[in-house]
């Protein structure tokens, strides 16, 4: 079996270097790491914590795994709009891992790039199990995860293996409630602006609002769907666009609330009155969403509820349970001041 002294040969450094990166130490050159990464794969070296009986030396560490953009740190774009739906969720979790009588650790993803290497620093790390948040179906941390053993609870990405499951939000069910509500107001002419159809939250949602709008007898038009970033100023600027192209509709269902934002921001540039002339939702239930003016109806994500099953979930992993079943959190209609009966004809020529 390989040493670390081999590898610290192999890689020509010393072996506190080879410490420090299994350790994660931010205080290696990139040369240096890459060096003693290819020579512990050219070895077939596992660190020695990888042998040992985890029984006897339990870790109480668990790592939190955040979507990432580029070379970006997911900390780093916490800032952005479309990431606000998920400070509450890095709250709860927090909470539910300290309760749990766990640490919460945060991976750079940048020191660890490559799939293996990233299983190999949780190793390193006597990691105890993983949450990931909200990874884009392509993030290569995904399948490295389920081929692991490491014990592993995905939010918002529906990853499933023996020693992993998921939390999501019914996503579906929120987008029928939200339609048939405006429905019910008399709408039949409704936009939808939302986030690109390769995250199966859009999907999901936007299938919920066709087979809605199906089962009331209205064909989806497809001028009437708008695809954006998820973000406010985008969704601004996308309805400033789209406004120019279209006149016919009496409502707006935004793929979430900081998307509502920019879109009321550019109904308001236009002179339309929400809800008198356009009736606008959201999605997410964000606490600004309520203070606005008007006061966004929008569909509550649960996300305390997704957070505390998720920490649950992966205890139960943790110690070893098998089959543990995925969560589908129930979204929640809140109707506020931003919806109303749909215009009649005459005052949409006004």
């Amino acid at each position: 079996m390989a040493t670390s002294r081999q590898v610290a040969q192999l890689a020509g450094v010393s072996r506190a270097t080879v410490s420090r990166v299994l350790n994660g130490s931010p205080r290696i050159s990139a040369e240096a790491r890459d060096r003693v990464h290819a020579a512990m794969k050219a070895l077939g070296y596992e660190p020695d914590v990888v042998a040992q009986n985890l029984a006897r030396q339990r870790s109480y560490m668990i790592a939190l795994g955040l979507y990432h953009e580029g070379e970006e740190l997911a900390i780093s774009t916490l800032s952005r709009t479309e990431n606000y739906y998920y400070l509450d969720m890095i709250k709860y979790i927090d909470r539910g891992v300290a309760a749990a009588g766990y640490d919460l650790f945060l991976p750079s993803l940048a020191q660890n790039k490559a799939p293996e290497n990233y299983i190999r620093s949780l190793r390193a790390r006597r990691i105890a199990g993983t949450i990931m948040l909200a990874l884009d179906l392509a993030d290569v941390r995904i399948q490295a995860l389920l081929q692991s053993a490491i014990p592993t609870v995905f939010i918002d990405t529906r990853g499933q293996g023996e020693h992993a499951t998921y939390v999501d939000s019914n996503h579906m069910d929120g987008a029928r409630q939200v339609t048939e509500h405006l429905l019910s107001l008399g709408h039949r002419r409704i936009a939808i602006v939302t986030g690109p159809l390769t995250d199966p939250a859009s999907t999901e949602r936007l299938l919920g609002f066709q087979q809605t709008l199906a089962h009331a007898g209205i064909a989806l038009d497809p001028g009437l769907l708008c695809l954006t970033g998820w973000n406010t100023d985008e969704a601004y600027r996308a309805t400033r666009t789209f406004l120019e192209q279209r006149h016919d509709f009496t409502a707006i269902i935004a793929g979430s609330d900081m998307m509502a934002l920019g879109i009321l921001r550019a109904l308001h540039e236009r002179g339309l009155r929400v809800p008198q002339d356009v009736s606008l939702t959201g999605f997410d239930d964000l606490a600004i969403s309520q203070y606005i003016v008007p006061s966004l109806t929008t569909v509550k994500a649960d996300r305390e509820t997704m957070s505390k099953g998720a920490v649950q979930r992966l205890m139960a992993l943790v110690e070893g349970e098998d089959a543990v079943p995925p969560l589908i959190v129930p979204s929640q209609l809140i109707i506020r001041e931003s919806t109303g009966p749909a215009p009649s004809p005459s005052m949409q020529e006004k």
